[in-house]
């Protein structure tokens, strides 16, 4: 025979506890937009939404090529030709997803490639 076990919770506090989580969880995924539901007007806030991607990208491409020996032209020549190609369709297109993407790959075929 099964023996009864005393430790098991009572259905009343499991289901108190499934909806205590429940909204907590409920409250901290809509505090975010509670929070910046005020901000949505702000003039500061659609500058830093102007400006912030064309900042974003330039810490990048500095980042990028910080350490980049300018001196051996088989290792900067495609990081080179990539950020010139990431560059000029930003400048071109201004899509930043396209241009990250088009730098990316270029850089990627050639290194795979071996071109340099």
């Amino acid at each position: 025979m099964c023996a009864i076990r005393d430790d098991v919770p009572e259905p009343a506090y499991i289901i108190s506890a499934v909806a205590v989580a429940g909204l907590i969880t409920w409250i901290l995924r809509a505090a975010p937009f509670v929070m910046l539901a005020p901000l949505r007007n702000s003039a500061l806030l659609a500058y830093l939404g102007e400006c912030m991607p064309v900042g974003i990208m330039l810490i990048l491409a500095v980042y990028t090529v910080q350490d980049l020996p300018l001196e051996q032209v088989s290792a900067s020549a495609p990081v080179v030709i990539a950020l010139a190609v990431t560059v000029a369709l930003q400048l071109w297109r201004g899509k930043m997803t396209w241009s990250i993407f088009a730098g990316t790959g270029v850089y990627v075929a050639l290194m795979s490639f071996g071109v340099f």
